[in-house]
């Protein structure tokens, strides 16, 4: 792999993740956890030299904007933030903003072992695999020929299709791969990094 440094870097926290309502391009509010790990990266970015001239590329959605707000206050900048639809979280289309068991009633059987990553391309009316990772796909292609390194601050299964593309993994490996709120995801020549922060 070529091209810039990314840190991806999921939003904090919200309401909705704390009782397990799927938000897709719904969205909640950060809850104080949320805002306390958006500025744990934000402080942890300021001691890489490379982050501070990082462009800070965003999802438009307002968990990942806030998230984003707080780590550019911290790393003292003040530009606009630059936002891309690409880095949207995957939408479920008529099923944003169901719970967990309102899922499980409409899909039995969705949150099995062998299926539980899958629901999330087999709503009526959301996007499916293809459409998404074209998407994420595409962002990536073209962050890939630039040298600009990049905070991009995006949801979670954003981050999962992203580092698996990158990784060159399996979809269903990518779709495994864990979302943590407290840490960064550093993809830099071919290679992905955890950084706990």
């Amino acid at each position: 792999m070529t091209g810039a440094t990314i840190y991806l870097v999921r939003h904090g926290e919200t309401e909705w993740n704390r009782i397990r309502r799927y938000q897709g391009w719904s969205d909640s509010p950060l809850t104080d956890q949320g805002r306390a790990q958006a500025q744990a990266i934000g402080r942890f970015l300021c001691t890489l030299p490379e982050a501070q001239s990082a462009d800070l590329v965003v999802s438009p959605i307002g968990r990942a904007r806030h998230t984003a707000e707080i780590i550019r206050e911290c790393l003292g900048r003040s530009e606009p933030l630059r936002f891309d639809d690409r880095l949207r979280e995957l939408s479920f289309g008529s099923w944003d903003g169901l719970m967990r068991a309102d899922i499980a009633a409409l899909m039995p059987g969705a949150f099995d072992e062998e299926r539980r990553e899958e629901w999330y391309f087999a709503t009526p009316d959301g996007e499916t695999y293809e459409v998404f990772a074209g998407r994420v796909g595409a962002w990536l292609a073209e962050a890939q020929m630039s040298d600009q390194p990049r905070i991009v601050v995006t949801h979670g299964v954003v981050t999962r299709i992203l580092r698996g593309l990158y990784a060159g993994l399996p979809r269903a490996a990518a779709m495994r791969l864990p979302v943590p709120q407290d840490r960064i995801f550093r993809l830099a020549q071919g290679t992905i990094e955890e950084i706990t922060v």
